[in-house]
């Protein structure tokens, strides 16, 4: 729990050092959108809800940028009588490459992390807190003259849980960045 802890702090710390450091290469953001559970933990709970903000540092004259992020999610149980919902808290790091530079208007970028995430999945089960891996795509469109961009994305994740069975899931977002 004290590893989760860290991560959490090291992602809300970019998030809140961004603002001064926007002249630096860093955009950060929110998004909100669905998540889709797949494979064992598709067969138990429908799809949910996920919400998050996160912070990218973009290396000077690079496509290649550093970003930490903080997401929470939660997902209804599935089935006859079946009640409550399984919650997700977690923080990633991810390495960012864009395909296209940053000036186009709609920007392609791919991302590939590692995180911690807690997992609750209610009915008496002890939360878990595991390592998880994911990777993903996005697509981040200039909005007006601005620095602000609507950015549409998903990562596929994984995360180790107590049992032999890994959680699987597909978060579908929406949002905005700001920054350089």
């Amino acid at each position: 729990m004290k590893q989760f802890g860290l991560v959490l702090l090291a992602a809300a710390l970019c998030v809140v050092a961004a603002r001064p450091a926007m002249a630096q290469g860093v955009r950060y953001g929110v998004s909100a959108g669905v998540l889709m559970p797949i494979g064992d933990y598709g067969d138990v709970d429908k799809l949910g809800f996920v919400g998050g903000a996160g912070a990218t540092y973009w290396l000077a004259g690079q496509p290649i940028g550093i970003r930490g992020d903080v997401s929470y999610s939660s997902t209804s149980h599935d089935g006859a009588g079946a009640t409550g919902s399984t919650k997700i808290l977690g923080g990633t790091a991810s390495v960012v490459y864009a395909l296209n530079p940053a000036s186009a208007p709609a920007r392609i970028m791919l991302t590939a992390g590692v995180g911690m995430y807690n997992m609750d999945f209610g009915g008496g089960i002890a939360k878990q807190t595991k390592l998880g891996f994911g990777g993903g795509a996005a697509v981040a469109f200039k909005m007006g003259t601005g620095s602000t961009r609507l950015v549409v994305g998903t990562r596929y994740t994984t995360v180790s849980t107590d049992g032999t069975s890994r959680l699987n899931f597909l978060p579908i977002t929406v949002g905005l960045t700001f920054g350089k």
